[in-house]
């Protein structure tokens, strides 16, 4: 009789907790855990740890590259291993925990083309004490504003709307003179070069190198042909 081949599958194989580091290295922490002596367990961890650095090579450059090896020598242990560790020992609940809830703001924005930037810059100029660096901060912040309402608004803007939204939110406390504030085609002339794709002035320049060549060999093509009728 034909004796049965009991083949053994990945899925009949208990499952890797980091599968990166490949079934070895999984088969080498199982039998960490096993030995008796601790002496010998702290030899056979740290010679795993060497394998695991020989593996991910890349990890090198990230910063703690060794404590991160350690954690997952732990992980990968299902934290049942017990050697010295360089390092602080993670424990299991701190990886099962979910994270807290983050609180989303709910604060409302008056205008939502200034955004939550420029109201909290409106509100630290307010602190400022008087004097020029508050008087040069508040027309900074009023260039921003104009710039901001330009960027949904192209056609034109009023400076003295931009004036009387900027005392409105910072409550009266900031203001401007309308004649200081930066001119609307300058404003409109910078954003227009940088809103220029690089992809586009590469090809203007390559058509116009090609151009320039097209005509280089068209002129010397041209010179050979009246060379050669002064010569017959």
């Amino acid at each position: 009789m034909l004796e049965t081949l009991e083949l053994d599958y990945n899925t009949s194989r208990q499952k890797m907790i980091i599968p990166e580091y490949g079934r070895n290295v999984q088969n080498m922490i199982h039998h960490c855990v096993s030995i008796a002596d601790k002496e010998e367990r702290n030899k056979c961890a740290r010679a795993i740890i060497k394998v695991m650095g020989q593996l991910k090579p890349q990890l090198r450059d990230v910063e703690d590259f060794t404590h991160k090896l350690w954690a997952h020598l732990f992980i990968m242990a299902d934290f049942k291993l017990d050697v010295d560790s360089p390092y602080p020992i993670p424990s299991k609940e701190s990886f099962n925990s979910k994270p807290e809830r983050v609180e989303y703001p709910h604060k409302k924005i008056k205008y939502g083309h200034y955004g939550k930037v420029l109201e909290e810059m409106i509100t630290a100029a307010v602190t400022y004490p008087e004097g020029d660096e508050k008087t040069y901060l508040t027309l900074r912040v009023a260039n921003l504003l104009k710039t901001s309402y330009l960027l949904w608004n192209r056609d034109t803007v009023n400076d003295n709307t931009i004036v009387k939204q900027l005392e409105e939110l910072s409550g009266g406390k900031l203001t401007v003179n309308a004649s200081e504030l930066q001119d609307t085609a300058d404003i409109l002339k910078l954003m227009r070069s940088n809103s220029v794709p690089k992809d586009i002035t590469v090809l203007t320049r390559k058509r116009s190198n090609n151009s320039s060549n097209n005509r280089s060999n068209n002129n010397s093509k041209g010179k050979q042909k009246n060379h050669k009728r002064n010569k017959r």
